[in-house]
């Protein structure tokens, strides 16, 4: 049991580090090759193999780059999708990386974007390797299968008079490590806008990609604090935001393993097994409240369900 966890994680490394390689090659491949041809790139060709359409280089960075991420949040999000999750994101990664790639190899060299070479084979390459790899990817979806849920945790016994603080903090590196690459390619994109036309709108690249960066760099540690008003979770570097529970709204707490596969990946997660903020595989910290479940990855997540149980229940009276 304890080795098919270890591959699912793996799984969810590698679907990660996948999503991330695939935008990063898309935004950076046309930045990096910008001096190779002007402003303007050949995106279609006609039948004879003739260029016959054109986007601005900041559209053909961006367009590409956009789909990618709406493909990767919806096979992320969209739970009737999970089941397909590999081979969708495996066979669109890889078609519009090829396309980028073919884009960017015919149009070097060419001032005029009339001039660019034809795409044919690079195209019937892509398109092959993209049904290769759906195929692949059809054959490593896996379902996760949720595990039992205990219908009671545990509690601590605390001394009349006595105050009890429970404090954790977990970081996921490699979120951290991916909310900075992110912010690379913003910043790359902000470059390279400063050296260019002041009129391009190289901000529609660097929005939202410094956008993304925040994101995935506020979900990338937590801070977790119990104490007699409730549970505090703080995300982020900085501690923000924070999300409170107040004790009398907790139904119950308990401690429970978790892998991403089972929730659908790393971060801030929503699945059928509620919201779940999935910084490192194993012991999480689960409580329900106002019927809605809640879980984060801490260690010693036992003793912080048990304190949690104390705080919310009336004490035991002893004759």
């Amino acid at each position: 049991m304890k080795d098919r966890g270890g591959s699912k994680s793996r799984a969810a490394w590698g679907t990660a580090a996948w999503a991330a390689g695939i935008l990063a090659l898309l935004v950076a491949l046309p930045l990096a090759a910008r001096r190779g041809f002007r402003d303007r790139l050949a995106t279609h060709w006609g039948a004879f193999g003739q260029p016959d359409g054109s986007l601005p280089l900041w559209a053909a960075v961006l367009l590409p780059a956009s789909v990618w991420v709406v493909l990767v949040a919806g096979a992320v999000f969209w739970r009737a999708a999970r089941r397909w999750r590999g081979a969708v994101l495996v066979s669109c990664g890889v078609l519009l990386a090829g396309e980028q790639i073919s884009i960017v190899r015919a149009n070097l060299h060419h001032a005029d974007w009339h001039d660019a070479d034809s795409v044919t084979v690079g195209a019937v390459v892509t398109v092959v390797a993209a049904s290769v790899a759906a195929f692949a990817g059809m054959l490593a979806a896996r379902r996760p299968t949720a595990p039992a849920s205990p219908v009671q945790g545990p509690r601590m016994d605390i001394p009349e008079g006595e105050r009890r603080v429970w404090l954790a903090r977990t970081t996921n590196p490699w979120l951290t490590l991916l909310a900075a690459v992110i912010g690379l390619i913003a910043l790359t994109a902000l470059l390279v806008g400063a050296g260019s036309d002041p009129t391009k709108p190289m901000w529609l690249l660097i929005v939202p990609f410094t956008a993304a960066s925040m994101t995935v760099l506020a979900c990338s540690s937590v801070r977790v604090r119990i104490a007699e008003p409730g549970l505090d979770v703080a995300f982020g570097p900085l501690g923000w935001p924070v999300r409170h529970w107040a004790a009398a709204d907790i139904e119950w707490a308990r401690a429970e393993h978790r892998t991403p596969a089972q929730v659908g990946g790393w971060g801030y997660r929503l699945s059928g097994l509620g919201t779940t903020v999935m910084l490192r595989s194993g012991e999480c910290l689960v409580i329900r409240s106002k019927g809605k479940d809640f879980a984060v990855s801490v260690d010693d997540a036992e003793r912080a369900a048990a304190l949690l149980n104390s705080l919310t229940a009336p004490p035991t009276k002893r004759p």
